[in-house]
């Protein structure tokens, strides 16, 4: 089995109480199988940093992008191209919108989101896409936008069967985090049989949403096989299969030449 963590925040876990350093976190992760991990930047001096701690690795790969929460008025989008524009990076963002937290700044998110994947098919780079409470012009601004021409991720899904089945037919795929195995997630599990396994994708979000049965600690890219298991038995595949699947498309959207798992 050879499992990819699609989307973790490498730099946020607790690296004073819990993990002595990256190195022992990916050790943890490759002795469950998750052989290569997407680290995700939200602000562009937290992905300078988070570059300077992990360093150069055969299984790390990096994304380079803002938060909708983290805009704080706004950057200078020339910086993120620049930032972008190097092959560790494979991906813009995460990117995209969030009116549950945030409705004092929608214009600044929307133009953010749209230089994100302005920039992302300009270095034919894909867009990994946050939404909350921004449905609707989340889809249209993808739309506008193109995204077709860069592809992308609507990452940690927590939206209907209708805004899939739109996704789908951009071109998009979809990543499941451990909320999928949460008790009160039944319409989210109805959607994770929707999905054809081939455009499906796997993710913690590390830190946040540990799966069952880690809920209450902290996530860590280890625990991508709880989700991963999880969908296999949604899905009607074995383990092994969706593993393999999942893997695949993560190697297709990001251009990524992952590394043999031995």
């Amino acid at each position: 089995m050879y499992l990819v963590d699609s989307h973790c925040h490498l730099d946020g876990l607790d690296y004073e109480n819990l993990h002595k350093s990256v190195d022992s976190v990916l050790a943890d992760a490759k002795a469950r199988d998750v052989g290569f991990v997407l680290a995700v930047a939200t602000t562009l001096p937290g992905y300078r940093a988070m570059r300077e701690q992990i360093g150069q690795r055969d299984n790390v790969a990096f994304s380079c992008g803002v938060h909708p929460l983290n805009l704080d008025g706004g950057y200078d989008y020339d910086e993120l191209r620049q930032l972008a524009n190097v092959p560790e990076v494979v991906a813009m963002g995460e990117t995209g919108l969030d009116y549950f937290y945030q409705k004092d700044n929608i214009p600044l998110q929307q133009e953010s989101f749209r230089q994100h994947i302005r920039i992302g098919r300009e270095l034919r780079k894909p867009v990994i896409v946050h939404t909350r409470d921004a449905r609707q012009d989340t889809l249209d601004i993808l739309r506008e936008e193109q995204v077709s021409e860069c592809g992308g991720v609507l990452h940690c899904f927590t939206e209907d069967q209708e805004t899939a089945r739109q996704l789908l037919d951009m071109g998009f795929y979809i990543s499941f985090s451990g909320i999928v195995t949460f008790r009160n997630a039944d319409a989210l599990r109805e959607v994770a049989r929707y999905v054809p396994v081939d455009r499906m994708l796997v993710e913690t979000d590390s830190p946040y949403l540990a799966p069952v049965p880690h809920r209450g600690k902290e996530n860590q890219p280890a625990y991508v096989r709880d989700v991963a298991e999880y969908l296999a038995v949604l899905k009607g595949m074995t383990p092994d299969d969706l593993a393999q699947q999942t893997t695949d498309n993560f190697s297709r959207l990001f251009g990524v030449t992952l590394p043999k798992h031995g």
